[in-house]
């Protein structure tokens, strides 16, 4: 579940996981079984028979995933698989999973659009919603627990629009799409989405007495 929030479209979706906020005590081996998996992936193009992972959109966009990732090596952060971009024709970038990744480091504040995983660890929930939030970003947001109350707290203090528990897919026409702070205004889907294109009139009528 975690990777299908990650890679989805490479990681070029809105509602692509940008950060991974892992308990302390299941950080190391999160990271490590992570990059396991992604680093198994058969990069390549889409056509070619066994590949799972294809190029970014263009150069531009490969050199600014590369350049978020070596903002956050040069600050300390260790890359597990990947880490820089592929040889050859293509825009292709490796699979990434980065550990130890500084607070300072601009790819836990910017939106990634490339298949890199930053991990980083906390101890207290109350830490984890702290670092959630820390973004001017608030469209969607992951969590995987197998207590639901605290799923539930999550769902509540985690500042965005859609809340995916222990699942990596949140996105249904039936429901309200669309999210909060710098990822946008109004929702899309669902009745909501039906009532940001009409207009309310309201009546005041006089009191016959």
């Amino acid at each position: 579940g975690a990777m299908l929030a990650k890679l989805r479209n490479m990681g070029e979706a809105c509602t692509a996981a940008n950060r991974f906020i892992v308990h302390e005590s299941l950080s190391g081996e999160f990271s490590r079984r992570l990059a396991d998996r992604m680093g198994s992936l058969k990069l390549g193009r889409g056509s070619a028979e066994g590949t799972n992972i294809g190029p970014l959109i263009d150069a531009k966009s490969r050199a600014k995933v590369d350049e978020l990732v070596q903002d956050a090596v040069a600050g300390g952060a260790t890359a597990l698989t990947g880490g820089a971009p592929s040889e050859g024709d293509g825009y292709f970038y490796p699979p990434t999973v980065l550990t130890d990744v500084p607070a300072t480091a601009r790819i836990l504040k910017e939106e990634v659009f490339g298949p890199v995983a930053p991990v980083v660890s906390f101890s207290t929930e109350a830490e984890a919603i702290a670092l959630a939030n820390d973004t001017e970003f608030g469209l969607v947001a992951y969590a995987y627990t197998r207590d639901l109350n605290r799923g539930l707290r999550l769902s509540e203090q985690v500042d965005v629009g859609m809340f995916g528990l222990n699942t990596g897919i949140v996105s249904n026409p039936a429901a309200p799409f669309g999210g909060v702070k710098q990822s946008g205004m109004g929702r899309e889907g669902g009745t909501e989405g039906i009532e940001e294109y009409l207009e309310t009139r309201y009546v005041g009528i006089a009191d016959p007495s």
